[in-house]
């Protein structure tokens, strides 16, 4: 496995590389399947260096304020609970950016 990383990192890499195999990826897909969901755990736990920032999860920058920005529904949904906003299960993406002033 590239770079340094834990023996819980070693451990979870094999553990993904054997199972692609099982499903019938080559070695080098199976391999670089496991690289690449061990870099991104990594990324996400604040083990790697730097993140590629498309790591995916709940980190978002927020975005541009008319439209909710890059957060998603259920990004905006849990600030609209932090704040108390009546209905807010049943609105949309949009509608939860509107009731939060963005």
């Amino acid at each position: 496995m590239p770079g340094q990383s834990g023996s819980k990192r070693e451990r979870q890499y094999e553990h993904i590389k054997e199972g692609a195999e099982k499903r019938g990826a080559s070695t080098g897909r199976a391999k670089e399947l496991a690289a690449r969901t061990v870099n991104k755990k990594r990324a996400q736990a604040g083990e790697a260096k730097s993140s590629s920032g498309s790591s995916g999860g709940s980190k978002s920058s927020g975005g541009s304020k008319g439209s909710g920005g890059s957060k998603t529904r259920d990004e905006l949904y849990a600030e609209a609970k932090k704040r108390g906003i009546e209905g807010r299960s049943s609105m949309n993406k949009q509608e939860l950016a509107r009731a939060l002033g963005r």
